[in-house]
């Protein structure tokens, strides 16, 4: 792990700020993961909590796939920054499209 922050440029900005941002950028994706485990365990106790299942996608759509695709799309690929904005909102209004489905659509009973 140390060998790999050893490798991080940040040209135009101090290292710390960089790595301060990769480290919660981190947290995030695995907290947001844990929540959505916690989540799907309770969908798959019993019928009629669609609501959960909904609420975990929700939750990956708004916070672990953005996250995931701001790190992934200008490393391995060539996406611009516009092309990136788009992507990343379009899944964050998927996720809230997600959790309000959750509360208010059928995964509410």
């Amino acid at each position: 792990m140390f060998a790999l922050l050893g490798q991080v440029r940040a040209p135009g900005a101090d290292l710390s700020i960089a790595i301060s941002v990769f480290v919660l950028s981190a947290v995030s994706i695995v907290l947001s993961g844990v929540i959505a485990v916690v989540l799907v365990r309770g969908y798959r106790r019993g019928p009629g909590r669609t609501g959960m299942l909904w609420l975990a996608v929700g939750l990956l759509l708004l916070t672990t796939v953005p996250e995931l695709l701001r790190i992934a799309l200008p490393t391995v690929t060539g996406v611009d920054t516009v092309g990136r904005s788009i992507l990343v909102s379009a899944t964050e209004l998927a996720g809230l499209g997600a959790i309000l489905w959750s509360v208010f659509g059928e995964g509410a009973n």
